[in-house]
């Protein structure tokens, strides 16, 4: 930059520092509702990129149009058929559990058998008998989930519901267009990175990239393992509906300590028949699998990718998820990676020669 600058020359450069940056924050005012959604589609990208590739590869003249929409309509296929079959199931659960509140409403709730061998039972034997053993207990206690708190909550329940299909569906329509015009993509963030931060900013792209794909690994591949493994358990032990339980299994397991949550669920729906047994081998397999994937596989998986000790890995995720929800899994560890690596380039950086003595 010539440092000979006239007084007209400066200012306009200070009034399109100005513009740019107040334009920037503009932007990113209006579009905030929709950046979640490009940033799952630059996830979702970054995950299949090898398959894709190879795909790119065999098929070339498909590049523009044709495999950006076979991809883009396999990942919704992916996320839409497992969704559908859940949201069938806890609908069906949901009859039932409708016909049991009616049920309960007129012949009240009968006090388990297993309460009785647990410490402390007269007390719960007590509080069972007051509140849900009689009709009119077992209904004072289920009308607290009835009236306006209930409509509420539908309410709540519903928008949430249409903001994230929203979501959803212009994620995909993003996908799409980064798919398609990834190249131009690439090369003008390379460029971008070159001007900002040098030869470093290409290292904090691969950085990224790298971090994105070893967390998908580390998270959900290894979430669907945990739920697919005690899948196979909830059906030897009985149960009820194993394969909803393992999916949702699958899904918890996403997240750091969100397993152990469903399969103790799984576990006292054991003890509530009887099955004691079968209820202390869930949650000792339960605990097992959960100690090996997330003692593991999980840091060589995600700490191998990004360089990361476990423990900042553990606080990415848990601080993404606190901060963005779901996304927050896979935007955290990059973000953490990203940091770690900056810091590692200026503590690396060596000091600069002493002054001579006067």
């Amino acid at each position: 930059m010539p440092s000979d600058l006239t007084s007209t020359e400066r200012q306009q450069r200070i009034a399109k520092v100005t513009v740019a940056v107040l334009l920037g924050l503009l932007g990113l005012w209006v579009s905030s509702n929709f950046l979640p959604a490009i940033v799952w589609a630059t996830v979702i990208a970054i995950a299949i990129w090898p398959v894709y590739a190879r795909a790119e590869q065999r098929w070339p003249k498909a590049r523009e149009i044709t495999l950006p929409i076979i991809a883009t309509a396999l990942i919704a296929l992916l996320i839409l058929v497992p969704l559908t079959l859940l949201l069938i199931e806890a609908a069906r659960e949901a009859k039932g559990v409708l016909a049991w509140m009616a049920d309960a409403r007129v012949n009240g709730v009968p006090q388990p058998q297993w309460i009785s061998q647990l410490p402390y039972s007269g007390e719960l034997s007590k509080w069972w008998q007051e509140h849900l053993a009689t009709p009119e207990g077992s209904a004072h206690e289920l009308r607290r989930f009835q009236g306006a708190m209930l409509v509420q909550h539908s309410q709540l329940v519903g928008k949430d519901i249409i903001h994230r299909g929203i979501i959803f569906f212009f994620t995909l329509i993003a996908l799409f267009f980064v798919l398609r015009d990834r190249e131009a993509i690439i090369e003008q963030f390379h460029r971008a990175g070159e001007r900002l931060l040098g030869a470093a900013g290409e290292r904090l792209g691969q950085q990224v990239v790298l971090s994105v794909r070893g967390t998908i690994d580390g998270l959900v591949l290894v979430g669907i393992g945990e739920g697919v493994v005690l899948a196979v358990v909830y059906v030897v032990a009985g149960v009820p509906h194993p394969l909803l339980f393992g999916a949702v299994t699958a899904i918890a397991a996403m997240i750091p300590f969100g397993a152990p949550l469903i399969f103790g669920i799984a576990a006292l729906l054991l003890l509530t028949k009887g099955a004691l047994g079968w209820a202390i081998t869930v949650v000792v397999i339960g605990t097992a699998v959960l100690f090996v994937a997330d003692h593991i596989i999980r840091p060589v998986l995600i700490g191998g990718a990004t360089r990361l000790p476990f423990l900042w890995v553990l606080i990415g995720i848990l601080g993404g998820v606190e901060t963005l929800g779901l996304l927050g899994l896979f935007v955290g560890p990059a973000t953490m990676a990203t940091l770690m690596l900056l810091w590692r380039e200026y503590v690396s950086t060596p000091e600069a020669p002493p002054l001579p003595e006067a």
